[in-house]
């Protein structure tokens, strides 16, 4: 896997009481102030949690990331891009879009701070997702959070091998393993429809999966040290991630591009489900 080069901090906005409390929506559907566009999915029925937050991203009112969400790339960008899309959405009438382009320069990400979110508590994280293009061999990211343990280094997850992985930038671990059996334990990502993925983070350091509701054995680290699974990444020894924002969009690291929408997500310290 291609590693990519030591990272310069990144700062998204912090959600003051305010923007907390004014983001905390239903989880998958739109705020009672906004209401639902008539033809639209029915929202999940899961409600949010008060110890995090929800977007459903009916609330941005121009085309660039705004509130407590911002667009940008730690390193350097060069084609990404990243827009709020009122064409496509998994509920009411809004979503982010990524436009992510092949090879380094092209990270984009639209991201927020988690300091309203009690994450030593434990971290739950649920999105909705759609794309375009089948992950590629070559590895690459939809999805990273700044760990601020380990030299802010970065925690992915996205995929190679053309299946989703988890990794840890710091020492270039996967979950699981890139040998076949470890691949054949994970998922592709499929495409041209929304996907609901969810993940969680134990203050001890072990995480769980799941896709569509069931959890992915290749992606869920249970602290017992597995063959093509999790050994690999506990050889580096004890992992306590000290996570501080929350980022989606596209990182490649040789080839592959991709068209992402993101939506309905939902971050706290229980699970809300799809």
């Amino acid at each position: 896997m291609a590693s990519a080069p030591a990272r310069s901090s990144r700062s998204f906005p912090r959600a003051s009481a305010g923007v907390a409390l004014a983001l905390t929506l239903a989880a998958g559907g739109t705020s009672a102030a906004f209401g639902s566009s008539e033809g639209a999915e029915a929202a999940p029925t899961a409600e949010c949690t008060t110890d995090g937050f929800c977007e459903d991203f009916e609330s941005q009112t121009g085309t660039q990331p705004s509130g407590r969400w911002s667009a940008g790339a730690p390193d350097c960008t060069g084609t990404g891009s990243a827009s709020v899309d009122s064409s496509v959405a998994h509920t009411g009438s809004q979503s982010i879009r990524v436009n992510g382009g092949t090879g380094y320069c092209n990270h984009m990400f639209v991201g927020t701070e988690l300091t309203d979110v009690a994450v030593d508590s434990g971290l739950y994280v649920r999105f909705w997702m759609q794309h375009s293009t089948p992950l590629p061999t070559q590895h690459v990211t939809f999805l990273a959070m700044e760990d601020a343990a380990h030299n802010n280094s970065d925690l992915r997850m996205g995929g190679q091998n053309s299946a989703m992985q988890w990794n840890r930038e710091y020492d270039d671990a996967t979950l699981p393993a890139q040998s076949p059996v470890g691949v054949s334990l994970s998922v592709p990502l499929p495409t041209d429809e929304w996907v609901c993925v969810e993940y969680q983070i134990d203050p001890a350091g072990l995480l769980e999966t799941w896709v569509n509701g069931e959890s992915v054995e290749g992606l869920h680290l249970d602290g017992t040290p597995t063959q093509d699974v999790e050994q690999q990444w506990m050889n580096g020894g004890a992992w306590q991630p000290d996570l501080t924002d929350l980022r989606f969009g596209w990182e490649s690291y040789g080839e592959g591009s991709d068209t992402l929408w993101y939506d309905d997500i939902a971050v706290g310290t229980t699970r809300v489900g799809c």
